[in-house]
């Protein structure tokens, strides 16, 4: 498609850069004080690397995002889970009771269970460095350059754990003249923000190059805790990042990369959705109460038993190496190293009494190499190359005290390493249709030991028999599983004309398979066994338009996916040698699916002074199979984070006010129709027994906001989101054998005043 004045960067469900340009006038007369009706809008145009190659959107036959910092500062993304919103079919969320490790789901896929031994279904990388493990994920957004969000499977040149997809998060680059920025914010709960970053060349040198950003990020609890008057749900996170690169010749550089968070955050809220019958006199609910209602007068008041603990530091340091070996061929090296230590505290049944008492501590380290060879030549075929080695370790121990009776831990570790080797090429068939084609192939192995131990009390320091045997090993094992997989992609994308370019996908991602390191295998021997890594084939068509001269552009897609070996974390209740019934938290491939959906993102610049942008998807996920004690009961299931219909929609007016600057108002309004957001069997095809997910009913959020840049240096804003203050809940816990309906609600109505310095 022709460059006009539109990117399709911003036509990607994000409120534009506009950038008011005065008319060229002769270099020797003076320059005329300006009006509205003087002035020409343009939208910037983005540059992003979705195909690990440099390409605008408009090019790339692939359903992404992509976010430049000013579209995130408007959109107040304070985090990646700002972003499901503007997102087609993207669901992120802060999982359960921590405030830094992410949930996220694409399309209807990803996985919820943060615990080592299972992977992401989306992929995370910061600056071309993929973070294997959730905890820390959730990244803050400050000192960025742009965020771009891939759907569906990236299998080909992302590898394992990008089945839904993946979210890219790039920092600022160096640059040899100094620039950086500094803000300051103020909102309610006592929030007090403040990042600032500076870069440049050192000394004078341009060969040589600095950059250095900080966030200190700070707020009051939405509620406490109404026994011990601490905080919950409260912001306490601080974290930096240094960037030293050399460029030593126009054809050589080198990069080193270091940051760091460190998030002493306590434990999120979560609310008693049903009163717990093995503690029935507690906190009976309000019997008229809406459904779903916490069972305290702010929905982000607790009651936990449990110490306010859910710190989570997390390291990370990279180098980079450019080598441009002749004008058509480059080369690309990264190494990096990534650890992060977890500390939480797991109320599952909010009270003081001691029914479902969960601690845990995650200890995480992965290392990562990859060489990178890109080659354009300017002609017909250009593609990119690549080799990739993970080696990682993830582990810890899970302490569980059920009823003050029953003391076990999960503990142990589970080490992967992981080879790759990738190609993608794309080859001009004619002037107007490309051919896209490209596979990898990877080599994994996953070595699991478990240690899942009984003991006396709630000290855990003595081994004691674990009730219902004569042992007080619930399992121990140290077993390897090697797998293999190809992942292919092909496409095709014909330019119609300079403003219509249509494209055909087909690909195909994995998700790695591993062991369950909850496994209860001396009662239940078969949890010991593996489960198999899941399988997505996808199907995808589109179409990239810029319409009205390039004032309007609308994306469409409509993708198919057959999703096989489905991974999905339950509860599994079993019966003990002696009669007595027990449960523990299992994992299986429960079956197969398919998910299919609509995906629309569009954006008007309607005048001078008004732009329209948003998106909106259509859904439609189905299991197939969801095999339990033998039977198929598929039809009773439901996919977990895929609700039927979303969408968001935002209108900016922006205007210059004569030599003040500029003025510019945003309003969002973004809906999502009723989802499920736990995954249990809903009803035991044996025993009878049902039991309900929680489910949230379909709402609407409302966001504003309100910018005036005084000049090229100065802005203030005034934001607020979920201004009506909805009620809704993003995820939660379902155990009956610990009577626990837990949920946990989504921020409440938040405002905030910012001041910003960029120079």
């Amino acid at each position: 498609m022709k460059r006009k004045t539109l990117s399709l960067a911003i036509a990607c469900a994000m409120l534009p850069t506009i950038a008011w340009a005065q008319d060229a006038q002769p270099a020797a007369e003076p320059a005329q004080a300006t009006t509205p009706a003087a002035r020409k809008a343009t939208l910037d145009t983005v540059t992003v690397t979705a195909r690990k190659r440099e390409e605008t959107l408009q090019e790339v036959p692939v359903a992404v995002t992509a976010f430049t910092a000013e579209s995130l500062d408007k959109l107040q993304i304070e985090d990646l889970g700002d972003l499901d919103a503007q997102v087609p079919n993207l669901t992120v969320y802060a999982a359960r009771g921590s405030s830094s490790t992410i949930t996220a789901y694409i399309r209807g896929v990803g996985q919820s269970d943060p615990l080592w031994g299972v992977d992401p279904g989306v992929g995370i990388y910061m600056d071309d460095v993929y973070i294997a493990r959730p905890q820390g994920g959730l990244l803050d957004v400050f000192d960025v350059d742009r965020i771009e969000v891939l759907r569906g499977p990236q299998g080909t040149l992302y590898g394992k754990n990008t089945i839904g997809g993946a979210i890219k998060y790039v920092s600022r680059a160096l640059t040899p003249d100094v620039q950086g920025f500094g803000s300051v914010a103020i909102g309610n709960y006592g929030q007090r923000d403040f990042k600032a970053g500076i870069g440049g060349g050192l000394g004078g040198n341009d060969a040589l190059r600095a950059r250095v950003a900080v966030a200190d990020m700070h707020r009051d609890g939405f509620g406490e805790n109404l026994v011990t008057g601490e905080d919950v749900s409260d912001k306490d996170i601080t974290a930096f990042r240094f960037s030293l690169g050399a460029y030593v010749t126009d054809e050589f550089d080198l990069q080193f990369n270091l940051d760091h968070v460190d998030d002493t955050s306590g434990v999120r809220a979560a609310q008693m959705l049903a009163p717990n019958p093995f503690a029935p006199s507690l906190f009976a609910p309000n019997p008229l109460a809406p459904e779903n209602a916490p069972l305290v007068d702010n929905r982000f008041d607790v009651r936990n038993g449990m110490p306010n603990i859910n710190d989570t530091e997390m390291l990370g340091v990279s180098a980079t190496a450019n080598y441009r070996f002749s004008e058509d061929l480059t080369f690309k090296y990264v190494w990096a190293k990534r650890e992060s230590d977890t500390e939480t505290n797991i109320d599952f049944d909010t009270l003081q009494a001691k029914v479902a008492d969960v601690k845990a501590f995650y200890s995480d380290e992965q290392t990562t190499n990859e060489l990178q060879a890109n080659y354009d030549a300017g002609g017909r075929a250009r593609g990119v190359m690549g080799i990739y080695a993970f080696d990682g370790s993830a582990g810890g121990q899970v302490l569980n005290n059920f009823f003050n009776l029953s003391f076990g831990d999960t503990q142990g570790t589970v080490y992967t390493q992981s080879t790759a080797v990738y190609a993608d090429w794309t080859f001009d068939l004619t002037s107007q249709l490309k051919l896209d084609i490209g596979a990898r192939y990877t080599d994994e192995t996953k070595h699991a030991v478990v240690a899942n131990r009984c003991y006396s009390n709630d000290t855990f320091t003595t081994i004691a028999n674990c009730a219902g045997l004569t042992t007080p090993v619930a399992a121990g094992f140290d077993k390897s599983i090697r797998f293999k997989n190809t992942s292919p992609k092909i496409s095709l994308d014909y330019q119609v004309n300079d403003d219509l370019m249509v494209y055909a996908l087909a690909t195909r991602g994995f998700k790695s398979g591993g062991y369950n390191i909850r496994a209860q295998s001396t009662a239940v021997p078969r949890s010991a066994e593996p489960f198999q890594d899941e399988q997505v084939d996808s199907y995808e068509i589109g179409s990239k338009m810029g319409l009205l001269d390039q004032t309007l552009f609308l994306n469409a897609a409509y993708f198919y996916n057959d999703y096989k070996d489905i991974q999905l974390s339950v509860f599994t209740g079993y019966t003990l040698p002696n009669g007595q019934p027990a449960f523990f938290g299992d994992f299986t491939n429960a079956g197969a699916g398919t998910v299919q959906g609509l995906e629309f993102e569009y954006q008007w610049l309607a005048s001078d002074h008004f732009t329209l942008s948003g998106n909106l998807a259509w859904l439609d996920a189905q299991f197939d199979e969801y095999m339990f004690k033998g039977f198929n009961i598929a039809d009773q299931q439901e996919f977990t984070n895929a609700p039927d219909f979303s969408g968001a929609v935002n209108l900016e007016y922006r205007t210059p006010v004569g030599d003040m600057g500029e003025l510019s108002a945003r309003m969002t309004y973004s809906y999502q129709s009723e989802v499920t957001a736990t995954t249990e069997v809903t009803r035991d095809p044996v025993t009878g027994v049902v039991t309900n997910p929680i489910t949230q009913d379909g709402y609407g959020l409302l966001n504003a906001g309100v910018a005036w840049r005084f000049d090229d240096h100065w802005s203030l804003s005034l934001q607020g989101t979920n201004l009506t203050d909805k009620e809704f809940l993003t995820t939660g816990y379902v155990i009956p054998a610990l009577g626990v309906r837990t949920g946990f609600y989504g921020n409440p109505r938040q405002y905030q005043l910012t001041l910003k310095y960029d120079f």
